[in-house]
């Protein structure tokens, strides 16, 4: 890995932390805990991703313990939404919205660091994925929440994955830039915004199964 790679490396890291932040601590909100249950609730979100990638490449002690600026982002996403949260109206779409753009940033910054040690393809989408997910995954579940991830009202796991793809597919063809780095996480952004505006479904486990009381028992809500 190049300096100038490890440095773009660490500000999308810091930028995806951010977003994901701010989504754990309006959850924090939403379910009215206090200042530190924010602050741990959004450091959960936004480093237990990039945690678990550092930790599957063995890369040494993960990012989030060595680098005190990944410390930052969550410190200021609760700052923010505690004296900002109160003027907030469309509560959910925010919340929403900061996930999807973490989301689509930590795709691209799982799959591209797999693809950097070496790993093969495959390997680098399902660590790209599991880097976008993982971090939401432990919020909904220490918030009390049906996890994203397995919500069947709702695509989550399915916009990383076309984000993984695409950053893996461009980094074969020596075509992955910062122009081209936008546009996968426009890409993913739109991908789940629109997703979760339209409702858009995929397939239950079963074929024939029926979505009983989804539409009304989404905890969420699309305000």
């Amino acid at each position: 890995m190049t300096f100038p790679f490890d440095i773009a490396l660490v500000w999308l890291d810091l930028t995806g932390i951010f977003f994901f932040a701010v989504s754990g601590s309006l959850l924090a909100a939403r379910k009215q805990f206090d200042l530190i249950g924010s602050l741990l609730l959004a450091s959960l979100v936004s480093l237990g991703g990039g945690v678990i990638r550092d930790i599957i490449l063995n890369s040494g002690p993960p990012a989030a313990f060595t680098n005190p600026a990944y410390l930052a982002p969550p410190l200021l996403a609760t700052v923010l939404v505690y004296f900002l949260f109160s003027s907030v109206q469309r509560f959910t779409s925010l919340l929403v919205l900061f996930d999807a753009a973490g989301l689509a940033l930590f795709c691209i910054t799982g799959t591209l660091k797999a693809l950097a040690f070496g790993m093969n393809p495959v390997a680098a989408v399902v660590l790209g994925v599991t880097t976008a997910v993982g971090g939401g995954l432990l919020r909904d579940i220490t918030a009390n929440e049906v996890p994203q991830l397995f919500d069947a009202s709702d695509l989550y796991a399915l916009p990383a994955f076309s984000g993984a793809v695409l950053t893996t597919t461009l980094w074969g063809l020596g075509a992955f830039n910062a122009v081209s780095a936008c546009a996968v996480a426009t890409v993913v952004f739109v991908f789940r915004v629109v997703a979760w505006r339209r409702s858009w479904r995929i397939p239950l486990a079963v074929r024939g199964w029926q979505r009983l009381g989804l539409d009304t028992g989404n905890s969420r809500g699309r305000d």
